[in-house]
């Protein structure tokens, strides 16, 4: 196997980590962290580059919080600075293991995602008769270090950039704990092996498709299965019959032994394909896709809860409008279109509340794609509201606007959108209007 050499030179090149800043700072420009590094941008990267290149960089402590949903999982967010050389470290070997990967792995590369892999499976789906679906329990914390390390080092020879990746990992905060033993280990084993990566890190992401490209070149060539698609931990394997795909759990147990892993028995089962199986966020069928009941219910809690948080001042409206942007283009990749249907009359109402209730207007007013202005009693607009929308079936509104300047008495402000989107604005009064 070809192993690479003379990369750590390209890592702390002044050009890597300009690079490296202006991916990291992506949609977080206005974060105080990262609004200090570019108000000294020159100064910041010369500073990183010459610390990496005599090897005084040191990474900084993680920020750590908790999520709940989907399920509760403790989140770690390093330093700007240290995202920045995760960029430039990522971007040099990333293309180097890229290269090894199998075309059905699409976690974290480029031109992949969960929308591709929830095709593929659709693509297996309508030729095979059986699905075996695997969970890896506790996966993140549950990566030893150790044998990530020789996996990296079976690809990159330089030692420097060596150095990078296992200060990196060494410093990395205490995950949760996983005491789970494997053949020839103590009773002290689990807790003398450093494990876990933190979810969140660019790095931890990466690091987790090189643990497993080996379960999939498993796989793919010693059980010869043609049938398979993994994302991160969740993968899955079609055949025609149960006996063989249980079979093929097996020997993916007892090889995961050997990256001192463990099948999640209660998540891990063979299912019919005609009967829809849960992946990746979504409840896929052969012929067609729903969206997970789950997914459905956390959006009405969300919009609830940013209905609360506007009516307070928490949020502005254009949070909103994205928040609800987002979810429409995930549900739209499903054949959701009477859930979007039903659920288009729940925003409206709670929209048309936030806008009456916090700036005290008569009514307010939608523009569509082909500038006709409707506007009237918040009840009066909901009905006009469903009335279009049921007229332009295959079209949803997903934008949310407010009005600064009213010009004369209408309250309007006439805006040209793009075609199927629906624009809703403030109507003001002449004497409501806010400067």
């Amino acid at each position: 196997m070809k192993r690479f050499n003379h990369l750590y030179h390209q890592i702390c090149s002044f050009e890597n980590i300009l690079k490296a800043s202006k991916k990291a700072r992506l949609g977080k420009r206005l974060q105080d962290t990262v609004a200090g590094f570019e108000f000294n941008l020159e100064s910041e990267i010369t500073r990183l580059s010459h610390e990496l290149i005599t090897k005084s960089y040191r990474p900084g402590p993680y920020r750590e919080f908790h999520i709940v949903e989907p399920k509760k999982r403790m989140i770690s967010a390093a330093p700007y600075r240290d995202r920045v050389v995760h960029h430039a470290l990522c971007s040099i070997i990333e293309p180097i293991f890229d290269k090894t990967f199998i075309s059905d792995s699409y976690a974290n590369r480029i031109n992949k995602g969960t929308h591709k892999a929830v095709q593929r499976y659709q693509h297996f789906a309508r030729r095979y008769s059986y699905v075996l679906k695997c969970d890896i329990k506790k996966y993140f914390p549950s990566i030893d270090h150790d044998i990530l390390k020789s996996l990296i080092e079976r690809k990159i020879k330089c030692k420097d950039t060596l150095w990078l990746i296992s200060l990196i990992l060494d410093n990395s905060n205490t995950q949760e704990g996983v005491m789970d033993y494997y053949l020839g280990d103590t009773l002290f084993t689990p807790l003398e092996r450093r494990k876990g990566l933190p979810m969140g890190n660019l790095t931890s992401q990466f690091f987790a498709n090189i643990y497993l490209d080996k379960l999939d070149h498993f796989v793919k060539e010693n059980l010869r299965s043609k049938a398979y698609v993994r994302y991160v931990d969740d993968f899955v394997l079609f055949g025609v019959d149960k006996k063989g795909l249980w079979k093929n759990f097996k020997q993916i147990g007892t090889f995961l032994d050997s990256l001192r892993l463990t099948m999640h028995k209660k998540k891990s089962m063979v299912y019919p394909v005609k009967n829809g199986v849960g992946f990746l966020g979504h409840k896929v069928f052969p012929d067609y896709k729903l969206l997970n009941h789950g997914n459905v219910i956390r959006f009405r809690r969300k919009l609830k809860k940013m209905n609360k948080d506007y009516l307070q001042g928490n949020i502005p409206l254009e949070h909103v409008s994205r928040s609800i942007q987002g979810w429409v283009a995930h549900a739209s990749f499903s054949n959701t279109y009477r859930l979007r249907k039903k659920n288009i009359r729940r925003v409206c109402v709670l929209i048309i509340k936030m806008v009456t209730m916090t700036f005290n207007t008569y009514g307010v007013g939608f523009i569509c794609s082909n500038k006709t202005y409707k506007y009237g009693t918040p009840t009066e607009l909901i009905n006009k509201i469903i009335t279009f929308h049921k007229r332009k079936s295959r079209r949803d509104w997903i934008f949310i606007e407010k009005i600064s300047n009213v010009p004369n008495s209408v309250g309007v402000k006439q805006r040209e959108t793009r075609n199927g989107k629906f624009i809703f604005s403030d109507l003001y009064s002449n004497h409501d209007h806010i400067t």
